[in-house]
């Protein structure tokens, strides 16, 4: 019987504070690990790359992604190795690594659709991402969009500690990916 997916959360530039709902996710969610990046303040996208790629090859099966800001920027670059052990992806307010210079490594961003099912959750204020990137991105993505009036940056600082309906998507996610699992066990 295959196992449930591993969470993997990856926060973005300078790190997720202690009140961020990435953080309280990883108290809560069973078996989660958090991505801890070298450098936090002046991210380098292969730095990055390389690190989540090597902590998904690390588990014994399959992954889903809880990624926020550029966490979902660099995870959407990552090798086919990575890719193919991800069941789905929550990405969170991706960020536009061009409005910042010390982030611009990141860019281009791919625009190709990805080979998991994801989800896109925006805010129509985000100062990071103007909404209508977002949704171009969950667009190429392939990726289904949910947007939230107001939301801000989904962040600490625009009320986002425990965040419930994010816990349902990840939820959805996983559930799916436990759905394909047993479809695949039953085909053997």
């Amino acid at each position: 019987m295959p196992s449930p997916p591993t969470l993997v959360i990856i926060p973005g530039w300078k790190n997720s504070d202690s009140g961020h709902w990435q953080s309280l996710l990883a108290e809560q969610w069973p078996g989660a690990i958090r991505i801890e990046q070298r450098d936090w303040h002046t991210p380098l996208k292969q730095d990055w790359v390389n690190t989540i790629t090597n902590t998904i090859l690390a588990q014994s099966g399959a992954v889903i992604l809880a990624a926020h800001s550029l966490g979902c920027i660099a995870a959407v670059q990552l090798p086919h190795a990575a890719t193919e052990r991800i069941e789905g992806a929550l990405l969170v307010a991706p960020a536009d690594p061009l409005r910042r210079a010390v982030l611009s490594n990141f860019a281009p961003v791919p625009l190709a659709p990805l080979a998991y099912k994801s989800i896109v959750v925006s805010s129509d204020n985000d100062p990071y991402c103007p909404v209508s990137l977002a949704q171009h991105y969950a667009q190429a993505w392939g990726s289904e969009i949910v947007s939230l009036p107001q939301a801000g940056h989904i962040n600490t600082e625009s009320g986002f500690g425990h965040w419930p309906e994010g816990v349902q998507l990840l939820q959805k996610l996983s559930l799916h990916a436990t759905e394909r699992a047993l479809s695949k066990f039953c085909l053997q």
